[in-house]
């Protein structure tokens, strides 16, 4: 038998999530209480140079500290997932792409959270012509720098720990896997 939804009630919004609680009936038909957060869409951007790197920011993340090693990324805001990837790799990285590819879609959190996160590899990399609206939005959002990595060593910094943002490690997987570099 699956979850039953008895009642839900949100016990806490604000423009990013909301947050509810629902009393349930549980597979085993106990009753039960399960907490949820709701999370809007969100893309997650692996952005390869003619080089064969891949491009990071380091964000200063409020919940962990400074130092957060990641892909652009950032939610859809209401708009097609291509069209919020594009916008958050100009407004993360200060590029723009010629060539965009759909590699998957992620739920993250699965136990706790509905988080529906979508995967792009973007190639053909630019730089945007308004560097002073990125430089805004880098400061906006706690990023400290954009830097590329050759794709072999942003797994190794994955394996190492270097990169432990679990949405960037998956996305990572899903564009290696894409691209032939996992089995």
């Amino acid at each position: 038998m699956p979850w039953q939804t008895v009642s839900s009630r949100v016990v806490y919004e604000n423009p990013w999530i909301t947050v509810r609680e629902d009393a349930t009936t549980t597979p085993d038909g106990r009753p039960g209480v399960y907490g949820v957060v709701e999370l809007r869409p969100s893309v997650f951007v692996v952005a390869l140079t003619d080089d064969d790197e891949v491009v990071l920011v380091t964000v200063d993340r409020y919940t962990t500290g400074p130092g957060s090693l990641e892909v652009p990324a950032g939610g859809t805001d209401g708009q097609d997932p291509l069209v919020a990837a594009q916008r958050e790799l100009a407004e993360e990285a200060g590029l723009t792409a010629r060539e965009w590819t759909a590699v998957g879609t992620t739920e993250a959190l699965n136990g706790i959270a509905r988080a529906v996160e979508h995967v792009f590899v973007a190639r053909g990399l630019e730089p945007v012509g308004d560097v002073a609206a990125t430089a805004h939005e880098q400061g906006v959002e706690g990023i400290t720098a954009v830097r590329t990595v050759p794709f072999g060593e942003v797994l190794a910094m994955v394996r190492d720990g270097r990169v432990r943002d679990g949405e960037t490690v998956a996305a990572l997987a899903l564009a290696a896997l894409h691209l032939g570099r996992l089995a």
